[in-house]
């Protein structure tokens, strides 16, 4: 059938409109996509490689400063005592070797000049472990922001003093912010740990290793230390200990690892 003279003929045009607004959409949805994981990458390398260098570079730096200022100006002499055997704390102690009155004691020897503690956050001792080859200062408390994200180790408020009977128990981060105790898993019993202080230098060796406890197994941190979760390890006799603790597994906070030591020297 032919179409009449001057009749027009319907012509189908497809419109481009549609397919322009849908390759924008899906275009600006992949830089929105790309944008994110730059910016997720960007925080991860941050969190496990940045703040790793910042905290490392100000942890040894404050180590520096410690042993240049003890160096210039030792302690005053103080009477000897057995180089092999604990130091009993002046005010005291408690069968359990705590101090009677409950604060930790530190020797005069060790302290800033006018105090004998020291003060939240401040750093009074290097902690070395040679088979780590590990070096870092220990600052007093274990707070994250003023104390373990700056790389250093911090002293439990209220365990005993470097060299003195009791517990010196210290807390690290095992992933990021200098991640100081990442391998402390690696030690085993007999390793040498050293801790200098003002007035000396103490030297502990490994002695038991518990590899996963709860968070609150508080028993590890005591002066006589002992696992309340897991009974086994610990100790039942008073003694000259150090306790490292750290999360466990590596990136959580589910369980606590722990390091026990005792003085040799």
């Amino acid at each position: 059938m032919r179409a009449r003279v001057g009749q027009r003929v319907p012509v189908v045009v497809q419109s481009r409109g549609r397919r322009r607004t849908g390759a924008r959409v899906l275009w600006v949805c992949a830089e929105a996509v790309v944008t994110c994981g730059v910016v997720v990458l960007l925080l991860v390398v941050h969190q496990l490689w940045w703040t790793n260098q910042q905290a490392r570079a100000e942890a040894l730096q404050q180590v520096r400063v410690l042993e240049r200022e003890w160096d210039i100006s030792p302690p005053a002499p103080t009477l000897p005592s057995s180089p092999t055997s604990p130091v009993t704390d002046a005010g005291g102690s408690s069968p359990s070797g705590a101090p009677s009155d409950g604060a930790t004691r530190r020797p005069a020897s060790d302290a800033a000049p006018g105090r004998s503690d020291p003060a939240p956050s401040d750093a009074f001792a290097v902690l070395r472990i040679p088979r780590l080859g590990l070096t870092v200062p220990v600052a007093q408390g274990i707070s994250k922001r003023s104390v373990l994200d700056k790389g250093y180790v911090g002293h439990y408020p209220g365990t005993a003093a470097p060299g003195r009977t009791g517990n010196f128990a210290l807390a690290g981060h095992r992933n990021t912010h200098g991640e100081p105790f990442r391998y402390i898993n690696r030690l085993a019993e007999g390793d040498v740990i050293s801790v200098r202080t003002r007035g000396a230098t103490y030297t502990y060796r490994v002695d038991q290793i518990l590899p996963r406890t709860a968070p609150r197994d508080v028993g590890v941190v005591r002066a006589v230390p002992r696992s309340i979760v897991k009974p086994s390890y610990g100790y039942d006799a008073p003694g000259a200990y150090l306790t490292l603790t750290t999360c466990t597994p590596e990136f959580s906070s589910a369980y606590r690892l722990v390091v026990w030591a005792k003085l040799v020297s």
